[in-house]
């Protein structure tokens, strides 16, 4: 795979980490632990352990729940846009480093693709649900396959 490639599939992980936050970093440690991602003798190698696996997938799937509670705050709000951007910038650093690309590169990408991830994935969202006049539950379900699909099949080109 070529350096332009690994830092395209850096960015796009943001996104999904912008579209829902923990979803992106259960499937790169998914991926990681089933050796899509090769991350040994980096830094970044915990990524695949079977405690960090098990640790984003049950966050994930709480992610997953929460997102369709009515308290829920917006994915653009300070908190959930600073874990957006951060685990965009863990995931791409992953890509990166599994691309033997600059994981500081592959994190600003991926910092970068989740500020992208979360406004766009609000703007679509919230556009969808008054195009369809369906309930946001119904759009939020469909981008949460949106992202897990995203997420497993960008790790999964390595």
């Amino acid at each position: 795979m070529n350096p332009s490639e690994v830092l395209l599939l850096a960015f796009l992980v943001g996104v999904v980490a912008g579209l829902r936050s923990l979803t992106a970093p259960a499937a790169v440690a998914w991926a990681a632990h089933a050796g899509w991602l090769n991350l040994h003798g980096s830094r970044l190698s915990f990524m695949g352990s079977t405690g960090a696996v098990v640790i984003f997938v049950l966050l994930a799937l709480v992610e997953l729940v929460a997102d369709k509670l009515p308290n829920t705050p917006s994915r653009t709000a300070p908190p959930g846009l600073i874990a957006r951007m951060m685990l965009g910038g863990l995931c791409g650093a992953c890509f990166a480093v599994a691309g033997s690309q600059s994981a500081v590169i592959g994190a600003l990408l991926g910092l970068v693709g989740g500020v992208a991830g979360a406004f766009g994935g609000y703007q679509v969202r919230t556009r969808l649900v008054k195009m369809f006049k369906v309930p946001d539950f119904v759009v939020a379900v469909a981008e949460d396959v949106v992202a897990i699909a995203a997420g497993l099949f960008l790790s999964s080109r390595f």
